[in-house]
């Protein structure tokens, strides 16, 4: 049988010609689906200890820590990077890789510091989203921190309909952040030369070294740099086939390289925002020596509109951090230990010492700060191991770091061990 070309051409190409390739999604179509994960990573950026330690070293030394702020955040994008890029090349986490690479006493060291900094980073979020609905609501403080924990263990449930609901759900609360301190920032003003100024590096003192470990810590959190690389395994469907190939390594580490520098560039934006707002208002004064005079002096200076705004940013990131902070606990111990254990376990373990400041009636701002100076000891009993794994071709083959990456990401460790010796330093003398 004889088929003319118009008549071969409507049957199906299995039976006449080659078979047609479909169409193969290009440039912005490919890129896109594969964002997500360091949004999930960034809302930690922006936790209620943020605003704390922000607000604290705005209005007491002005512009002085901006530039402690930037480098923070590029610290982060590459940390950021680093572990993400683990998760990919190896399809295990961190604290995975970790148990499977180092002796038993050091992962039992790794998982102990791992839960203290997890039981410090519940409670600048539990106290944050407390101090919020306390501000907008009124709510006592002790059943605030309740509901907070509620409502994290209630975002953390969308993951059970796979990684884009939670990761929808953290990336909205995020704008919400950043519309809020974007909102406040355009009615405060930035002066240009105090910003120009705040760029170079220096200190004032003692306390100004306090709030930089403080902003430090709170900028670059331990605990996501588990969560990130847990979040990247599997993520991405053809992992496996296109790490094989310098081309489809290229094309994964493109798009996670532009996940990073969107999703931490939206929080360093925000971070810096909350330092200006604070250096253009509060400098010299008492209004930011708590989260609750930040809001009042925002509605006196600003109006309501701005005091609204903080409110809800504040109770946007501690719903959001939450739940983040207690989806990293999960990852810590099950990579460290084998072990799981429910959620609402862990949840109720590392609420305690949060409810028992706020029943306490403790000051939340200055548990805030200090909750994230301690992250600021945690961040080398991360970056540490992460750095000697993500440079070992043995384990990463093709994805190993390049030396210049590797040198960087040691001289961030050591600027961060040495800014912690000597904070301790000075207390002890």
């Amino acid at each position: 049988m004889y088929l003319s070309k118009t008549e071969a051409a409507v049957l199906p190409t299995t039976l006449v010609g080659t078979p047609r390739r479909p169409p193969q999604p290009t440039g912005r179509r490919r890129t896109w689906p594969l964002l997500g994960p360091a949004f999930v990573a960034a809302v930690a950026y922006v936790d209620p200890g943020n605003f704390a330690t922000n607000f604290s070293g705005g209005a007491a030394f002005g512009y002085t820590l901006l530039w402690v702020i930037v480098a923070a955040n590029l610290m982060a994008m590459l940390i950021q990077s680093l572990t993400a890029k683990l998760g990919l090349a190896t399809g295990r986490d961190l604290a995975t890789n970790c148990r499977e690479r180092l002796p038993r006493p050091v992962t039992w060291g790794l998982w102990l510091q791992a839960e203290a900094v997890a039981i410090a980073t519940d409670l600048a979020e539990i106290v944050g989203g407390a101090v919020a609905l306390n501000l907008l609501f009124g709510v006592p403080l002790p059943i605030g921190g309740l509901i907070t924990a509620v409502v994290a263990f209630l975002l953390l449930a969308a993951q059970s309909r796979g990684h884009r609901p939670f990761e929808r759900v953290i990336t909205g609360l995020l704008l919400v952040i950043g519309l809020g301190f974007g909102y406040t920032l355009v009615g405060s003003g930035v002066d240009v030369g105090g910003l120009a100024g705040g760029l170079v590096p220096s200190f004032a003192g003692p306390d100004s070294l306090v709030l930089a470990a403080g902003i430090l810590g709170a900028t670059v959190m331990p605990h996501v740099i588990y969560v990130h690389s847990a979040l990247t395994p599997g993520r991405y469907g053809d992992v496996v086939t296109a790490g094989r190939t310098h081309e489809g390594r290229r094309r994964l580490l493109r798009a996670q390289r532009l996940d990073v520098l969107l999703a931490m560039g939206l929080a360093g934006l925000v971070n810096a925002s909350m330092l200006i707002i604070a250096a253009q208002l509060f400098t010299g004064g008492e209004d930011a020596s708590s989260l609750e005079g930040v809001h009042a002096g925002l509605g006196e200076q600003l109006g309501a509109g701005a005091a609204l705004a903080f409110a809800l940013a504040l109770l946007a990131s501690g719903f959001a951090s939450s739940s983040v902070g207690t989806h990293a606990g999960q990852v810590v111990m099950a990579g460290f230990l084998r072990r799981h254990i429910p959620v609402l376990a862990r949840r109720l373990i590392t609420l305690a010492p949060a409810l028992l400041v706020l029943g306490l009636g403790g000051d939340p701002t200055t548990a805030l700060v200090w909750s994230q100076v301690v992250l600021s000891f945690g961040i080398p009993f991360a970056l540490v191991p992460l750095l000697w794994l993500t440079s070992r071709r043995d384990l990463m083959g093709g994805w190993v770091n390049r030396r210049v990456t590797t040198v960087a990401g040691a001289v961030v460790a050591t600027l961060i061990i040495g800014l912690n010796g000597h904070l301790l330093l000075g207390f002890v003398l």
